[in-house]
């Protein structure tokens, strides 16, 4: 056979392969569940519905009189504005005691994981309280209100571990004017999985929001996105003991599933492997294997129904268009929310106190011992 008569068989055929490759190609990137890696900084990307994400982690010392550092420890920081790492920790807005001072928010929900330590709230319809090592405050802010959110340092022998997730939940735009609320999700009423693998390796998964097979989480409040079940919001704190490994099962397709890879040396999800501090975006209709690396491993899920709503958010308002977050600053300039009933910005509970709940209504609310 010549060379030419060659080309003109064998032309065909390599054409036929290279496209047999590339729609295998496509095929296997279209059925990877891995869809992005990225690394984390200190505000975590977010998919719809959920707005924002940090991780606060502070080795706070021990407690002086006032529940705050000592002053060895104040000196060389820009207090009001400390989110530096120094000595182990940051005094973020707080001048005394570490935390959020009051300030407002419009249109969306906080969820905030206290991990360790204890977080005291207020804020400005009068509710007030102390929650931490494991419990969990869902607020919605509604059409507004003022909260503070303070880290005091309660040991005075001891130091004060600080570990904390705050997430950001958006409110589709029926509901950005709702009455504000706030409940508690006490950590005794969290449901846990408790599973073991083939190895006798254990995965813990807390349902913090949704749920997980037979395990559902708390109500959330009335007008949140998550309080209609269609939506699967789901919140998943996940705790796996080195070598471990455990399968994340698959929601509904075009959920947005956002993967956070906090603590550990290394997962492998799927067969991708992730180092610490990076994220994966997961295509929700698959079920995601994780397999945990030589060290215990901290995982965070969020995902949800996407609202699929213009966004525009400015500083503590996160409302629809730039005409809402106009009036929003208005608003907040003519009836600051309700005013501060409180002595202090900062306001902080009785060091003895332990874990509590006052709503605006006056019910005080203690978790289940």
């Amino acid at each position: 056979m010549s060379a030419a008569l060659a080309a003109t068989w064998t032309m065909p055929v390599l054409g036929a392969t290279n496209f047999l490759k590339n729609n295998i190609k496509n095929e296997m990137e279209n059925s990877n569940p891995i869809k992005n890696i990225k690394a984390m900084g200190f505000q975590w990307e977010t998919a719809d519905p959920f707005l924002f994400c940090v991780h606060h982690e502070d080795a706070f010392p021990k407690g002086n009189d006032q529940m705050g550092p000592s002053s060895e420890y104040i000196k060389g920081r820009h207090l009001g504005d400390d989110f530096i790492i120094k000595d182990g920790f940051r005094m973020y807005h707080g001048k005394v005691i570490p935390g959020f001072p009051g300030h407002p928010h419009r249109g969306f929900e906080t969820i905030t994981v206290v991990r360790k330590g204890v977080v005291d709230h207020a804020d400005s319809l009068g509710a007030a309280g102390r929650y931490g090592n494991g419990d969990v405050q869902w607020m919605t802010a509604g059409k507004g209100v003022q909260h503070s959110e303070m880290f005091p340092l309660i040991k005075k022998e001891d130091v004060n571990t600080m570990e904390l997730f705050q997430i950001w939940l958006n409110l589709p735009a029926r509901n950005k004017m709702v009455e504000p609320h706030f409940k508690m999700l006490w950590s005794e009423d969290i449901p846990k999985l408790n599973h073991q693998d083939h190895n006798k390796k254990t995965t813990i998964v807390e349902v913090i929001a949704g749920s997980l097979g037979k395990l559902k989480a708390p109500t959330p409040p009335p007008n949140s996105w998550a309080a209609d079940s269609s939506n699967e919001v789901a919140v998943l704190n996940i705790k796996m003991q080195a070598g471990a490994t455990w399968i994340l099962p698959k929601a509904s397709a075009g959920i947005n599933r956002m993967l956070y890879f906090y603590q550990g040396s290394e997962i492998e999800l799927s067969g991708n492997k992730l180092a610490k501090y990076h994220s994966a975006e997961l295509a929700s209709d698959f079920d995601i294997t994780i397999s945990c690396g030589s060290e215990e491993c901290g995982i965070l899920i969020l995902q949800g129904k996407p609202i699929n709503e213009q966004v525009m958010q400015y500083g503590p308002f996160v409302m629809n268009n730039k005409e809402e977050i106009h009036q929003a600053f208005d608003d907040y300039q003519k009836t600051q929310f309700g005013g501060w009933p409180w002595q202090r910005y900062d306001q902080v509970h009785d060091r003895n106190l332990g874990r509590f709940a006052k709503h605006a209504n006056g019910k005080l609310e203690k978790p289940k011992r």
